[in-house]
């Protein structure tokens, strides 16, 4: 996922690998929260908008055209294939 926000046209600024260790932490804790010892990819992609939407940036081009960063990552989420 943060590797596709990195190659995303509509982006001048992906998610690093910090943003990446911070959706795996909070993932992570959500898991924790609901009783799990293990993470679902629904666990990451319900947390993928709030961990992720103000560490990308949109370019000024794609900005003017009306898209935001919640649609760009909603996108990615729908785009990526999820792992087996």
């Amino acid at each position: 996922l943060c590797r596709a926000t990195r190659e995303s046209p509509s982006l001048a600024l992906g998610v690093s690998p910090r943003g990446a260790t911070a959706l795996l932490s909070t993932a992570r804790a959500w898991a924790w929260l609901t009783g799990r010892d293990y993470v679902t990819p629904d666990d990451v992609k319900a947390l993928a908008l709030p961990t992720l939407r103000h560490r990308v940036q949109l370019r000024p081009e794609a900005e003017m055209e009306g898209v935001t960063t919640d649609s760009v990552i909603n996108a990615i989420l729908a785009h990526v294939p999820v792992p087996r």
